[in-house]
């Protein structure tokens, strides 16, 4: 097979330019489109037809009902009636706090209304229990800056503690003599 002459001869490089320009080759491989064209319409449509949700909700709740409410409510989803119409707010309330909002439902109503467009929502549907989302912005706990004793109180805490062994408990004494000290000086 290597050895025998070839039965016709190549193109001339202008032969093989003729050749290409009257051929039609296979078209160039294109990589699929982006999932979030195809995606983004799909959402939109979505959300229009069944609106923001809960996730809109909790992701905003602080500014919508304000920093009080948020610290003892959670929205937890939206409920649309069968045959249409506007939704039900379920919201989960921290303990003793349900009396409280339920005196103020007529106005977080109104205010979910303006986030997510007039007449979304008519009634608000209280359930009691602990809020899942304890470490959100609505809670941030000020942390007070700690005052180092002076040498006086040091030095009489060491001496209370002399005869303790070095140790995890001798540790845990002074963290909490160190605690009672400031408390009754501050």
């Amino acid at each position: 097979m290597y050895g025998r002459p070839m039965s016709r001869p190549l193109p001339t490089p202008a032969e093989a330019a003729a050749i290409l320009s009257r051929k039609r080759t296979r078209p160039q491989h294109r990589p699929p489109p982006v999932a979030g064209r195809g995606l983004r319409r799909l959402l939109k449509d979505l959300d229009e037809k069944f609106g923001q949700g809960p996730g809109a909700l909790q992701a905003r709740w602080r500014e919508i009902v304000g920093v009080d409410i948020a610290k003892r409510t959670e929205p937890v989803k939206l409920t649309k009636p069968r045959g249409g119409g506007p939704s039900a707010l379920e919201i989960r309330v921290a303990g003793a706090s349900a009396a409280l909002i339920q005196h103020q439902a007529p106005e977080i109503v109104a205010r979910v209304n303006l986030f997510l467009g007039a007449g979304t929502v008519n009634k608000l549907r209280i359930v009691q229990g602990p809020l899942r989302n304890l470490t959100g912005p609505a809670l941030k706990t000020v942390r007070r800056r700690v005052v180092p004793l002076d040498a006086g109180q040091e030095a009489e805490l060491a001496r209370g503690l002399a005869e303790v062994p070095d140790g995890p408990l001798k540790a845990a004494l002074l963290s909490l003599g160190r605690g009672v000290l400031r408390r009754h000086t501050g």
